[in-house]
């Protein structure tokens, strides 16, 4: 079995995260830039993160035998924050970056104007990259977060077919899917969804432009959760190719429209920047 997380945060995994993934069938990720867990307080730290996820992470994830990639944005979170959006301006010479396959994660956190006015921003820096967008729906009224979000991807000059609206739910699965837009899951261990929802709804509305990710974060959360969800089909019922679907194709066809996706892994090399992963003499 093979597997594609679409959206992991392994910034805040560990290296065994990245064996028992591998062990699991993960061969390749997509990592989605978003906020620390608290403020950031400067633009800088946008930037050193941004090197980190287009650098140090790939490193890391090859030495495990996994292709990684990853989205880059002003998260929804810190959208709001003045000292945070400068970063809007800096955003063009980070999206030119070989690793880098979409804008993301753009979106809502609180349904404001100034998020109103980051989402178009990078919307718009998408289409001009040629890059698709990871849109971020709100956790907290998502029925009409998602309503929101579909009118500015309409209003926008990226067509729905390259965007991908994350974090979606069974409140959420139908209208988003008329929209034209791809889906999102995340798969949690106590919010959200978890693998039993997922097969549900895959049942009602079928396995076309699905993507399953763990968004594995420094939160109670579970990289492991992909494959979670493809034993958890194949326990109802659904066979190998619907797994490799949405598991896999699915995600490489949605990341492949920026003409970046790399899933051979590279031999990883010894040192990164002078750094090693390795300790204790391995």
């Amino acid at each position: 079995m093979r597997i594609f997380d679409p959206h992991i945060h392994m910034t805040s995994r560990t290296t065994d995260d990245y064996r028992a993934m591998y062990a699991a069938g993960v061969r390749a990720l997509v990592e989605p830039s978003f906020w620390l867990g608290q403020p950031r307080t400067s633009p800088a730290s946008f930037y050193d993160y941004f090197d980190a996820l287009l650098g140090w992470e790939p490193f890391r994830a090859a030495q495990y035998g996994i292709a990684h990639h990853c989205t880059l944005a002003l998260n929804p979170k810190e959208a709001g924050d003045p000292r945070c959006t400068p970063v809007l301006d800096e955003l063009p010479r980070y999206l030119v970056k070989d690793g880098v396959v979409a804008v993301g994660e753009i979106g809502y956190d609180s349904m404001t104007p100034a998020e109103d006015t980051a989402l178009a921003t990078q919307l718009q820096l998408a289409a001009d990259h040629g890059l698709p967008a990871l849109v971020h729906t709100p956790h907290r009224d998502k029925l009409a977060g998602l309503r929101r979000t579909i009118d500015v991807v309409r209003e926008s000059a990226l067509d729905p077919d390259r965007v991908l609206l994350d974090h979606l739910n069974e409140t959420t699965v139908k209208e988003a899917a008329e929209s034209g837009s791809w889906l999102g899951f995340s798969i949690y261990p106590d919010t959200k969804m978890d693998e039993d929802r997922m097969v549900a709804v895959l049942k009602e509305h079928g396995t076309e432009k699905v993507l399953v990710n763990s968004a594995a974060d420094w939160g109670n959360s579970d990289p492991l959760k992909t494959r979670k969800v493809a034993d958890a089909m194949l326990a109802a019922g659904f066979d190998a190719d619907d797994v490799d679907l949405v598991l896999w194709r699915n995600p490489v066809a949605f990341y492949g429209l920026s003409g970046r996706l790399q899933l051979d892994v590279p031999a990883p090399e010894a040192l990164h920047e002078g750094n090693s992963v390795l300790r204790g003499g391995e």
